[in-house]
């Protein structure tokens, strides 16, 4: 019996392993995906939330305001909206007591999530500071992510002469059906952090200043 030489079996094999290799993603592909993964998770993890209030309290707030606080005596409420594609975005309405011009915009970019605080006035007409925030530090978890301060941000505090500002670094962490934090830290030791309890939802609040239109369920 005649025996394929090795000369054959190899050009028996070749279209076989261009196949394969057609077949399989790139390697930067498939590290791009794992490093983003927290990203995704963590977005689903507030998207299972959708159309949901939580009180909040502020648990840590250094050093203590000396001017006037607006968060003091007020109550603050968290309400998940924007949910038409959530994997792709949310918008968190921050309510602070009868004042709606905070919400928090979460985007899905292809490197991680961005972070943007849209302000307005009572008109719905967007605040002198607005649209500040940042992209995630990669990878971020699925629990918490990171957003420093982008070039538009320290843009827009310095012309508003917030220097301190320029520093920021914003988080939000969530514990699946414990609790959300919102955190800002600054390298001078500023930390404001305030925690919803995800666990006992409320009544929805009404729709933030510039929206009217009802969440998405």
């Amino acid at each position: 019996m005649n025996l394929p030489s090795a000369s054959a079996r190899l050009l028996a094999c070749t279209p076989l392993l261009f196949a394969l290799a057609a077949c399989s993603p790139p390697a930067d592909t498939v590290a791009h995906d794992v490093a983003t993964a927290p990203a995704d998770a963590f977005l689903a993890a507030i998207a299972a939330h959708c159309g949901k209030a939580y009180e909040g309290k502020i648990v840590e707030d250094v050093p203590a305001p000396t001017g006037k606080d607006p968060f003091a005596g007020q109550r603050l409420v968290m309400h998940v909206r924007g949910c038409d594609d959530p994997a792709h975005g949310l918008r968190i309405p921050f309510h602070v007591g009868n004042d709606h011009s905070r919400t928090w915009v979460l985007t899905r970019t292809p490197y991680g999530v961005r972070l943007k605080h849209d302000h307005r006035h009572a008109d719905g007409s967007p605040d002198a500071i607005t649209l500040y925030g940042g992209d995630s530090t990669p990878p971020g978890t699925a629990q918490r992510q990171q957003f420093p301060a982008d070039a538009d941000s320290v843009a827009i505090f310095r012309r508003a002469d917030m220097l301190a500002s320029t520093y920021n670094t914003w988080a939000m962490e969530i514990e699946a059906d414990q609790r959300f934090i919102y955190e800002l830290t600054r390298p001078d030791g500023r930390r404001f952090r305030v925690a919803f309890d995800l666990a006992h939802p409320v009544a929805l609040p009404p729709a933030p200043w510039g929206d009217k239109a009802p969440p998405a369920p």
